[in-house]
C-alpha cells in the first residue's frame, strides 16, 4: 500500500530560543532513542535547547510534564515513548490515559508535541521512530514548536486595564 504524502508547516522561527523539555518513557529504549534523536534534530534546526527527563511509563509523562510545566522553566514539551499491544486491556488503559493527560494539560495552555506511539508491533514502532522514515519524534517537537510559537504571538499582546483613548491606547490611570 502506497503512503499518502503529508503536507509539514514551514518551521517557526523565534526571536529568543525556546527550551523545550523531552519527557521520555524509555521502556522500549531502541525505540524511544530514535524518536529522540529525530525530536533533537528539529529543535536544533529552530535554534533551540533541550532538557531530557526520564520517567518510568506512558502514564508518567502527563504528570511529569505538569510538574515541569509548574516549575517555568520550560517553553513546550515533547512527549517521547512507545506502547505496543499486548495481550490485556491494560495497552488501551495506556494508551487513552496518557494521550489524555497530554491533552488536558495542552488545553490548560502547555505546548506539548505527542510522540507517544501506539502501534501492535515493534517493527511498526520502528519505522514510525526512525529519523530518516516517518520521524514521528521530529513531528512531534515540530508541534510543540508551532505551539510554542503561537502562545508566543497571542500572549506578547499589552493588555491594558481601563478604557481606551481614541488612538486605542489604555488610558493610564
Amino acid at each position: 500500500m502506497a503512503r499518502q504524502t503529508e503536507h509539514s508547516l514551514t518551521r517557526p522561527t523565534f526571536e529568543e530560543a525556546p527550551r523545550l523539555a523531552f519527557v521520555v518513557a524509555p521502556f522500549y529504549r531502541e525505540i524511544t532513542d530514535q524518536l529522540t534523536a529525530g525530536a533533537q534534530a528539529e529543535v536544533e534546526a529552530a535554534g533551540g535547547s533541550v532538557e531530557i527527563i526520564e520517567v518510568p511509563g506512558a502514564l508518567e509523562v502527563p504528570a511529569a510534564i505538569r510538574l515541569a510545566w509548574n516549575g517555568g522553566e520550560f517553553d513546550g514539551f515533547v512527549a517521547l515513548g512507545c506502547v505496543v499491544r499486548g495481550e490485556t486491556y491494560h495497552y488501551e488503559t495506556v494508551c487513552n490515559e496518557s494521550a489524555r493527560g497530554i491533552m488536558q494539560l495542552t488545553l490548560q495552555g502547555a505546548a506539548i508535541g505527542n510522540g507517544i506511539l501506539t502501534v501492535e508491533t515493534l517493527d511498526q514502532a520502528r519505522v514510525r521512530a526512525d529519523p530518516d522514515d516517518q520521524n514521528k519524534g521530529g513531528g512531534a517537537a515540530a508541534a510543540a514548536l508551532h505551539l510554542i510559537a503561537l502562545s508566543r504571538r497571542f500572549t506578547q499582546r499589552p493588555k491594558g486595564i481601563g478604557f481606551r483613548s481614541a488612538a486605542g491606547a489604555p488610558d493610564q490611570p
